[in-house]
């Protein structure tokens, strides 16, 4: 087990494991219903978006609708505020998109991948919160685009604010967590091994006992689930 110091540089990387615990599936497990047809790929494109950007928001907001507004912070979630309220320097990256570490209360939060209850023009990326309900195509107040989900789409690059911050946290870190994320998606992927290479300790937080992401081992693995596991991590 690690031992934390409240003087530790601390970042904490989450995947969909720990949303999974509130209920919100994976995005191809959220392929059901009418939506069964349709592959990911087909409705999460810029490409399909400028085809059929109805089809593509009525997604979205069946999502929103069916899963992240009934959602609520789990016991992982309700962890990880506390352990940025007592670390001097603590960075939550996370790979979701329902907002839910904001809902819990954490500050520090990078989200890598987007917002779903957000809202972006085409034209100039200016940001609202989800806007749409119903039929409508809503458009930028300011410059008059559409507006599209706030969310990284295939083939689409991660921000560069977001990146260029999540970089620095784990070059700079002291201990680097990894919670209920697969470890394939990169460059998220990558940062365990960045870590380690850095010297910094790091723990693996997952229900399956095999990180692929990284050709080191974690210093720490701890099998279990997310809202079970990190409560009981003690600090200092």
């Amino acid at each position: 087990m690690l031992t934390l110091k409240q003087t530790d540089r601390i970042v904490v990387l989450t995947g969909a494991g720990i949303s999974a615990e509130s209920g919100i599936p994976t995005f191809r497990d959220a392929m059901e219903g009418l939506w069964s047809e349709f592959e990911p790929e087909e409705l999460a494109t810029l490409s399909a978006f400028k085809k059929n950007p109805k089809l593509v928001l009525d997604w979205y907001e069946w999502r929103i609708k069916a899963f992240v507004d009934k959602a609520i912070p789990n016991p992982a979630h309700m962890a990880l505020v506390k352990w940025e309220e007592y670390f001097d320097h603590f960075t939550l990256i996370t790979q979701n998109v329902d907002g839910l570490h904001i809902k819990a209360g954490n500050k520090n939060v990078i989200e890598f991948h987007g917002n779903i209850k957000r809202m972006k023009c085409l034209g100039h990326n200016h940001k609202f919160a989800w806007i749409r309900d119903g039929e409508e195509i809503p458009l930028c107040s300011v410059c008059n685009s559409m507006l599209r989900p706030d969310v990284v789409f295939f083939n689409e690059l991660i921000d560069s604010e977001n990146l260029q911050a999540a970089n620095k946290a784990v070059r700079n870190c002291d201990v680097f967590f990894a919670v209920g994320t697969s470890g394939v998606v990169y460059p998220a992927a990558g940062y365990i091994e960045v870590a380690q290479k850095l010297g910094a300790r790091t723990c693996v937080v997952n229900t399956d006992p095999h990180y692929p992401s990284s050709k080191r081992d974690p210093t720490v693995f701890l099998r279990g689930k997310a809202g079970e596991v990190l409560p009981n991590i003690p600090l200092e």
